[in-house]
């Protein structure tokens, strides 16, 4: 598949129009989660934080119940898993029936129990590499999948540990991610059903995702809209001198900005309302100058 990104991402509940920047709002019911681990543990506390990333512009709420933070991620039990996200992915679809809801999950049977409580999206931050099940779990269900980038398990992928490139390191993440889009076809996943994630921040150090940033045109021409998440993550810290996670708002809008203008129209974040902003206002620039140029306005 080649070309530009098709301007509709179809998944299990419905279709989300790519005529604008989408946002993933974050919701981790997680103890453990590198940046708001234990915040919103209960229903009540992730309904809430739901309701206020909606009422912030997220167009996709986002629900993990496994960290894979950079320093002593440990794999949740399956079980485990399903008992912290399915009655918030429940109560998220009765509050909002119409907002498609994402599934952050590696394992299949978390996959299918919350496409069964009415889950539109998985979120695979394994890229299908960790769950034989797990293509023919989203092809059956219809569901959007989002392929994003990693190497190594839950406890491993987000630190250096298998982060080493040859000569050129996008081109090796593209390769990666081309061969997980071709499981997931061969699956029986439409294609039109498929996002890339160039895994900012997993398994790459942060020359690594500047670059994989940098070079976003090189992943959407392979035809699939592309997604990042650059929320929060090391690299801005190290660039701004933030060593707190929660205060790197401004650098992920930066990164965000920037994204958009190299392809990128969808985005997951922590804080939704200065994204959404700034992404609006990107793009209306944007908008401006294509409607220009499209009338033969000379610059």
């Amino acid at each position: 598949m080649t070309g530009a990104p098709g301007n509709a991402w179809h998944h299990a509940t419905g279709v989300l129009a790519l005529d604008r920047p989408r946002i993933f709002g974050i919701v981790n019911v997680t103890p453990d989660s590198f940046s708001d681990g234990g915040r919103f543990v209960t229903l009540d506390e992730a309904r809430r934080h739901a309701d206020r990333l909606i009422a912030e512009g997220a167009d996709v709420i986002d629900v993990g119940g496994e960290s894979t933070r950079p320093q002593g991620a440990k794999t949740v039990d399956g079980d485990a898993e399903q008992r912290r996200v399915v009655p918030v992915i429940e109560a998220v679809r009765r509050d909002h029936p119409s907002m498609p809801i994402s599934i952050d999950t590696t394992k299949a049977a978390v996959a299918y129990a919350s496409l069964e409580a009415g889950a539109s999206v998985v979120n695979d931050v394994s890229a299908l590499r960790l769950d034989d099940a797990m293509a023919r779990v989203c092809a059956a269900a219809g569901a959007g999948v989002v392929l994003m980038h990693s190497r190594g398990d839950v406890a491993t992928m987000a630190t250096y540990a298998h982060a080493t490139y040859g000569d050129d390191p996008v081109g090796e993440v593209i390769a990666e991610l081309r061969a997980a889009a071709d499981v997931a076809l061969n699956a029986g996943v439409a294609a039109d059903r498929i996002v890339l994630d160039p895994g900012v921040g997993f398994s790459k150090k942060s020359e690594t995702s500047i670059a994989a940033l940098s070079e976003l045109p090189r992943l959407v021409a392979l035809g699939y809209p592309v997604l990042v998440g650059a929320s929060r993550k090391r690299f801005i810290g190290e660039i701004t001198g933030v060593a707190e996670p929660s205060e790197r708002v401004a650098g992920t809008v930066g990164a965000n900005v920037a994204a958009l203008l190299r392809g990128a129209r969808v985005f997951r974040v922590h804080d939704v309302k200065p994204s959404r902003d700034a992404l609006d206002i990107a793009w209306a620039i944007l908008r401006s100058g294509d409607l220009r140029g499209a009338a033969g306005v000379a610059w």
